[in-house]
């Protein structure tokens, strides 16, 4: 493919420029392309995920902050297939304005400090989503896919698996990537449920309850969320009100927030 086009990393955009050969391959063989997926690509940075992908599926999207990399991914990809490249913030960025009648299939090498609230945007619209695989700093990996009692058991481990299968596949080492990060990433797959495994009620207070329980950890359940929750729901719901925050299930938090539900509707 030639040598990556000459662009030096900016910091205010978080960029970390993927450059392992072996690593880029992993990813690959991970997404298992087909020719004819509709591909869209977070971040594509110098290309070096993008253009052995267009070379694949022959037809890509991709949104990218930075303006000055787009006519160096532009100018290269007439010999891979047909890219557009997006220059938008992915954080306002709807997939609504360019969905199709196929779901999107969604890769990106993340910029760490945007990754969780760019994971939530994009389960606004999960409904346009086939999967999506990618790079995140390690501990966030390990935060998505925790099970209850984990260390990194939290919010994120709950949102996350609520709306999708999760799936670590494998670590990234900082000296794949120019400039190195100062810490270990990680690439996940992510897989919309085609049903909810539970039911919720209300998203929004099912979130702000998970949101609240995590907020004071280390209390018992029952101080963490006294200002939402009446002790005696916990009893009805058979759950241990003396137990702590990453004790208990998403199907325990859905409990609780049908119950509310149930008793403002009575």
């Amino acid at each position: 493919m030639g040598n990556p086009p000459v662009h030096r990393a900016r910091k205010r955009f978080g960029q970390h420029f993927l450059h392992d050969r072996n690593i880029i391959d992993k990813i690959l063989r991970a997404i298992d392309v087909t020719e004819g997926d509709n591909f869209l690509e977070i971040g594509p940075g110098q290309g070096a995920l993008t253009f052995p992908l267009l070379q694949r599926c022959k037809n890509l999207i991709a949104v990218e902050l930075d303006r000055d990399l787009i006519p160096l991914l532009t100018n290269r990809a007439s010999a891979f297939g047909e890219l557009q490249v997006i220059n938008a913030d992915i954080l306002k960025f709807e997939l609504t304005s360019i969905a199709n009648t196929t779901a999107f299939r969604i890769v990106g090498n993340l910029p760490y400090n945007i990754s969780t609230p760019l994971m939530f945007h994009l389960l606004e619209s999960i409904a346009l989503i086939k999967d999506m695989h990618f790079m995140v700093q390690k501990e966030v990996a390990q935060r998505i896919v925790a099970p209850v009692g984990d260390k990194h058991y939290g919010r994120l481990s709950i949102m996350m698996q609520y709306r999708c299968a999760c799936q670590y596949l494998f670590d990234v080492r900082p000296g794949s990537f120019t400039p190195p990060p100062k810490v270990d990433s990680a690439i996940i797959r992510l897989l919309p449920h085609a049903r909810p495994i539970f039911e919720v009620g209300d998203i929004e207070l099912f979130s702000n309850i998970v949101r609240s329980a995590f907020a004071q950890r280390r209390k018992t359940i029952s101080n963490s969320l006294k200002s939402i929750v009446d002790a005696d729901i916990f009893e009805q719901c058979e759950i241990d009100k003396g137990m702590r925050a990453e004790n208990l299930s998403g199907r325990q938090y859905a409990s609780i927030t049908n119950k509310l539900l149930a008793i403002d509707q009575s």
